[in-house]
């Protein structure tokens, strides 16, 4: 189940939110309540089963207990160790992000394995930063609940914000008065219904009548739209989510920090970088950058701190473009931020000294306008649109073709839930249409919409005439041809 992803999901926070409020109003929502209500909702998120390898389906929650075991296991034996810098430092880093190797790494070696579950790019990250901190001593070893607690607090589990062990372990241990509960439930649902306007009418418009039909045309001008309707989706859907995600934090006490802030209102990529994914990009600047600038320093590995400053920031994003997946459009985005970033640094501290660009009001609009559209091509980098052909987003198998029948199904991912008219085609000869609105239960467990998406109809009486025929399908609306969906049959 995917937090936020439809109502579905709201409907079962109900029983959640109702017992919690309640409480609430008692002064008796408190650590205990949080703990268990984590451990019920992570149950249900991860009931689903994965094929850890071909053939052999494993329980999710199974994977994501294994997952919170050796984090456990290696934060207790880095901190029994001394948490000392130098090899010990880097050994218990390694080991941290060994699950999250393993889950990008291992469907390339087996593509029908799965090793890891929804959210453990954010987990892990959260693990990372109690291995930072007790390194830098600025945390004591925590105790297991608290450990357990930060790593998988059910509301931004799945894809952050991502929170900080020093932040977090007073909000999770503070006692609430019914005063403190009201101001916490003021701001949840404040967050709440931004989250329900931005990812549920805006995100979902611009879906709708402007992504989707910007997808599914090849030329320069649709590219160029889907751009600018990448960005603003992508923006209203992840800050939307990210809404949610607070605002049930902050119903059980935790303030969980802002992942958002106006973003392509940003004068510069730096300012972007302080209102984008705020969490993520700050969790780089602090545990990659300036750990970076920090060594070089120290280490005077270069003349100028100017090209540690430049390094430093294609080491961050190369990693965060990495971080996202090892696909080649992540890998170039990282680098295409870095670039940006660095070309940034050496024109600020050229213009330290010329003055050439000032701060106005006509200056300031010209470079918020830059900025965006420097943005959004680095969104649509992101994306992966470019040099693409458009995407085919139906689905769909012929099974079965004989003398007596014709079957098979089709589902269309943009619009999930809706059956899809189809035309049967004979080679080139049009045969009959067909709406695909027949219910299937594998179809439903494969997570395919509502299962209402298979289709079948007596054989024609035109094919059965002794001669092969090549049975194949056409999506009648778009007329997109579905031509390596096909089979030949020959009747008697």
């Amino acid at each position: 189940m995917i937090p936020y992803a439809d109502f579905t999901y709201f409907i079962l926070l109900l029983y959640v939110a109702v017992p919690t409020l309640i409480l609430g109003l008692l002064g008796r929502a408190g650590w205990r309540w949080a703990l268990l209500v984590t451990v019920a909702m992570l149950l249900v998120q991860y009931h689903e089963l994965l094929d850890v390898r071909p053939h052999f389906p494993v329980r999710e929650i199974w994977i994501v207990l294994g997952f919170a075991a050796w984090q456990w296991v290696t934060v207790r034996a880095f901190a029994a160790a001394g948490a000392r810098a130098g090899w010990l430092f880097y050994g218990a880093l390694a080991m941290s992000l060994l699950p999250l190797l393993a889950a990008k790494l291992v469907p390339l070696v087996s593509p029908k394995s799965q090793v890891g579950f929804l959210g453990i790019s954010y987990v892990t990250f959260r693990a990372l930063d109690i291995v930072f901190c007790l390194r830098d001593r600025v945390i004591a070893v925590p105790e297991t609940l608290d450990l357990l607690m930060f790593l998988f607090f059910f509301p931004t589990i799945s894809a952050g914000p991502i929170d900080r062990y020093r932040r977090f372990l007073p909000d999770w241990k503070r006692k609430r008065t019914r005063a403190e509960f009201l101001s916490d439930l003021d701001g949840a649902m404040h967050r709440f219904f931004r989250g329900l306007f931005y990812k549920f009418i805006i995100a979902a418009l611009i879906k709708q009548h402007w992504l989707e039909p910007a997808a599914r045309s090849g030329s320069f001008g649709a590219l160029l739209s889907y751009m600018y309707a990448y960005s603003f989706y992508l923006f209203f859907d992840f800050a939307g989510y990210s809404a949610f995600a607070i605002s049930l934090s902050y119903l059980f006490g935790i303030h969980t920090p802002e992942n958002f802030d106006r973003p392509f209102l940003a004068r510069n990529i730096r300012d972007f970088w302080n209102r984008w994914h705020i969490t993520l990009s700050f969790w780089f600047r602090d545990h990659v950058y300036m750990r970076f600038l920090l060594a070089a320093a120290r280490g005077k590995w270069f003349r100028s701190m100017d090209t540690a400053a430049i390094l430093g920031y294609f080491l961050a994003f190369g990693l965060m473009g990495l971080w996202h997946g090892i696909e080649p459009h992540y890998i170039l985005y990282g680098f295409y931020q870095g670039t940006l970033l660095s070309g940034f640094h050496i024109f600020s501290s050229w213009n330290k000294a010329h003055r050439y660009w000032r701060d106005g009001l006509l200056s300031n609009a010209l470079a918020i306008f830059i900025t965006f559209h420097l943005v959004c091509f680095g969104l649509l980098i992101f994306s992966g649109r470019i040099g693409a052909p458009p995407p085919q987003h139906y689905l769909a198998e012929i099974q079965g073709v004989n003398c007596n029948a014709i079957s098979g199904w089709v589902w269309d991912k943009y619009k999930p839930k809706a059956p899809v008219l189809v035309e049967l085609w004979d080679g080139d000869h049009f045969l009959t249409n067909i709406s695909a609105d027949q219910f299937r239960q594998d179809l439903l467990d494969a997570g395919y919409g509502n299962g209402r998406h298979a289709f079948r109809l007596p054989t024609p009486p035109q094919i059965k005439d002794g001669q092969s025929h090549s049975i194949r399908l056409r999506v009648a609306d778009a007329r997109s041809d579905l031509a390596s969906i096909q089979s030949v049959v020959a009747c008697p």
